[in-house]
């Protein structure tokens, strides 16, 4: 007996880099470009451990949980970190990052998160990018919720180590990620003594046993399901194209925002200013008294297909996130996800509007 997933022929190494040389043309990047074989949070954490040390002197941007993650993993390096925090529900501006640069002229490495998906602000990293080349830094960009829902360019913005995953906005799968490698990066990896080497968080053995090799010859075995997976995703991306793709998911977010404030009930949108509120996910805040995890849980029972879920950790009890990313980026996964919250709301003896929230929701539609 066969099966189509078990008894595939091996992923041959000249598979494995045509399918990097697509990512690398999704990016529009010359950079080399790697694909990890493991969720983003690998190449996010080989990027910094690579690329940071004792002796390095970074500005971690904190714009959401992540910003969080990857000042800790900084600090486990041994480097000095300057924590530059603003609140979630706005963005990091390049005036701001400049200010930490003229208090803290030391710094040579920035780590930024695009969009956080967590919090629903994304951030303006063409900007910041300026900045950041100004100052002569080594940039690290996190990609993975934005790749996709917007213009994610990182030969255009400076950016030296951009990773990226398929899970959210691309619709793809979560077990494969990508990172390009400016020759900056591999520069600074190759003289970091404390970089991973030898080591499935090494990006250095990417380098030096797959790319300088011509990509002829794979470090292990890769993960197949998923390079495939990954390689159908970014057909489907080129086939719809990647203009298409993102103009749907910036249509999504007008809409949730427009439909939430239409629908009433206490819902507000959690980022203040649309300008700063990220196209891969839109977060709102839950009436004052009402949990956002019950709200959530009472629309999700209606349809447990809706692209719903309460905010992690401290933000369970006030947000709401509606993750109109992937093959959910629709005006019709927007109308029925809010058609549920109010549904959840009037339960509770809230006064919604729910012709009111489809009208606005169906003015996207042009």
């Amino acid at each position: 007996m066969t099966h189509p997933f078990l008894d595939l022929a091996p992923l041959s190494a000249a598979r494995f880099a045509s399918i990097e040389a697509r990512v690398a043309r999704l990016l529009d990047t010359r950079q080399d470009v790697v694909v990890t074989q493991g969720e983003a949070l690998l190449p996010l954490e080989g990027a910094i451990r690579g690329a940071a040390g004792p002796g390095t002197t970074a500005l971690n941007v904190i714009t959401g949980p992540y910003g969080q993650t990857f000042g800790d993993w900084l600090r486990d390096c041994g480097a000095t970190v300057i924590d530059l925090a603003v609140p979630f529900h706005t963005a990091v501006t390049a005036a701001q990052v400049r200010e930490a640069f003229a208090e803290h002229p030391e710094i040579d490495f920035v780590s930024l998160v695009h969009a956080e998906a967590a919090t629903g602000n994304t951030n303006p990293v063409a900007e910041i990018g300026e900045a950041v080349r100004e100052h002569g830094a080594l940039f690290s960009l996190d990609a993975v919720a934005s790749i996709g829902a917007e213009p994610v360019l990182p030969d255009a913005w400076g950016v030296d180590l951009c990773v990226i995953g398929a899970q959210k906005a691309m619709g793809g799968p979560a077990g494969v990620s990508a990172v390009s490698v400016s020759e900056r990066a591999w520069a600074r990896m190759s003289a970091n003594p404390t970089a991973p080497r030898r080591s499935y968080l090494s990006l250095l053995d990417w380098k030096h046993r797959w790319i300088d090799g011509g990509r002829k010859a794979l470090l292990h075995a890769p993960a197949q399901l998923e390079m495939l997976a990954l390689e159908a995703c970014v057909e489907r991306i080129e086939t719809e194209g990647l203009e298409t793709v993102t103009a749907r998911h910036a249509s999504a977010a007008a809409a949730t925002r427009a439909g939430a404030l239409a629908l009433g009930g206490g819902l507000e949108p959690y980022v203040h200013d649309a300008a700063e509120a990220a196209p891969v996910a839109t977060t709102l805040r839950a009436p004052a008294g009402v949990p956002a995890s019950e709200l959530v849980a009472r629309a999700l029972a209606s349809d447990p297909a809706l692209p719903l879920a309460a905010g992690g950790g401290a933000l369970a009890g006030e947000m709401i996130r509606v993750n109109h990313y992937g093959p959910d980026a629709t005006l019709d996964a927007v109308r029925d996800s809010l058609a549920a919250l109010g549904a959840a709301l009037s339960e509770r003896g809230l006064t919604v509007d729910l012709d009111a929230a489809r009208r606005a929701v169906e003015g996207g539609r042009g």
